[in-house]
């Protein structure tokens, strides 16, 4: 009797935008509002810091929608970029991912959860449930894909759950503070002012993650059709939950409050709620974060897979087990985010981390220019709406941002080019020691 092939199992509409959502929702909406109300006193300009953040989101959400139509393969930048433009500059995408891109947030996310169990569980030792975590979702991860969708979407689905009951008691319970939402001269000021820069940096680290359904293109069930929609819908709902949340912390707790504050949710939770319920919002919290360290776990290692097809020198990094999943990337990444958990001096890495990231997509945005105009008959199942304005909208914000980065903090900004330096010195490295596979069709 013949022996059955086992047909790998598909990522749905819905897996895809909870990967998303839990990608996104992480430690950066309960932690940067302390920071920006330092510089920014303006309820209404505090809540566009948040609109402006989501714009920005949902255009590279359109504009990836129609680069991962058009190239329909997983590993995100990494293959767009090596299509676009050259190998190397792909290779470097993929380089920062691999190392810090996802295992130093999937770290400080399950650092964050253990820090906020604790204040249920005082004598709980944090580091040791951060490592318990990873490897108990690795180990479901590892073990079947249909099982860790499952298991994405119901945690996903609690996630947004919670929050919108806690956006809905955050909005009747109390009276409120005496802060105006509504657009005013003080607040068109505060738009143009260098702290609103400032805060979008940190308002653009809480939306990074809206373009993780593109690392598993290949997995995705019709990607050509779904996966367009699984972006924007995805990032429309964080944006309509960031605005929410936001609003309810600026409306629980004085600004006075809130200044310096890196528990923010924990603070807001205490003023609406008195101890007893901040104590049980900062358990909340800490569930919540599993779904942010799932989607990372599932998501991150299908760069480094596509890498191992594309590149001799990795190709160990390529095999799938028969439920299609990439064992080995997914056992290197883990080890790197449990190296990342027991060693946590690495958050400076974050900053620096996220300058390249940012760069990254800036790049892949605008290839998106580069492609139509290199390879105008390729066939593309969607097209980006609001072309060529939505593309540029997101070059606009995101270079301003850059431009700001590396003038405000020029040392974290050497040290990611630094970074990618080595990267490069790796990719020639690789290339004469081990001829390059040929890419996949694009």
């Amino acid at each position: 009797m013949p022996e059955l092939t086992r047909i790998p199992y598909k990522i749905t509409f819905l897996t895809g935008a909870s990967i998303v959502i839990a990608n996104m929702v992480g430690t950066g909406v309960f932690t940067s509002l302390g920071f920006q109300v330092m510089g920014i006193q303006s309820g209404f300009a505090l809540l566009m810091l948040w609109l402006v953040g989501g714009l920005i989101a949902l255009c590279g959400a359109v504009c990836y929608g129609e680069l991962a139509a058009a190239m329909p393969r997983s590993g995100g930048e990494y293959h767009y970029l090596s299509q676009i433009y050259h190998p190397a500059l792909g290779f470097l995408s993929g380089w920062v991912s691999a190392t810090v891109g996802f295992a130093a947030p999937t770290a400080l996310a399950a650092l964050a959860l253990g820090e906020y169990a604790k204040s249920l569980w005082p004598n709980l030792q944090p580091t040791w449930l951060s490592v318990a975590v990873v490897l108990a979702l690795t180990v479901v991860h590892g073990s079947s894909t249909r099982a860790g969708s499952r298991l994405q979407v119901i945690i996903t689905a609690l996630k947004v759950v919670v929050l919108v009951v806690f956006i809905g008691a955050g909005m009747v319970i109390g009276e409120g503070q005496p802060l105006s939402f509504a657009p005013d001269a003080a607040g068109w000021e505060a738009l143009l002012s260098p702290a609103f820069a400032v805060s979008l940096v940190y308002v653009s680290y809480a939306y990074s993650g809206w373009n993780a359904a593109v690392y598993v293109t290949g997995e995705i069930e019709n990607p050509k059709r779904n996966l367009s929609r699984i972006l924007l819908a995805g990032t429309a709902v964080v944006l309509l939950l960031y605005v929410g949340l936001n609003y309810v912390f600026l409306r629980s707790t004085p600004l006075a409050g809130l200044s310096g504050q890196v528990e923010v949710g924990f603070v807001a939770a205490t003023s609406l709620f008195g101890p007893l319920g901040g104590r049980l919002m900062g358990g909340v919290i800490a569930a919540l974060l599993v779904s942010t360290i799932s989607s990372m776990i599932f998501a991150g290692p299908r760069i480094v897979q596509t890498m191992g097809e594309d590149i001799t020198a990795l190709r160990w990094l390529a095999p799938r087990s028969r439920a299609g999943i990439p064992v080995r990337a997914l056992l290197l990444q883990t080890a790197i985010t449990l190296a990342f958990i027991l060693r946590p001096s690495f958050k400076e890495v974050l900053v620096y981390a996220g300058f390249v990231l940012n760069l990254f997509t800036f790049l892949t945005v605008l290839g998106l220019f580069v492609l139509r105009v290199r390879k105008p008959d390729l066939p593309r199942p969607y097209r980006a709406w609001g072309y060529p304005i939505t593309p540029l909208i997101f070059l606009g914000l995101s270079g301003w941002t850059l431009a700001f980065i590396l003038r405000d903090k020029p040392t974290e900004s050497l040290y990611g080019l630094g970074t990618l330096a080595v990267g490069l010195l790796v990719y020639f490295f690789t290339m004469r020691t081990a001829r390059p596979a040929p890419a996949a069709p694009g």
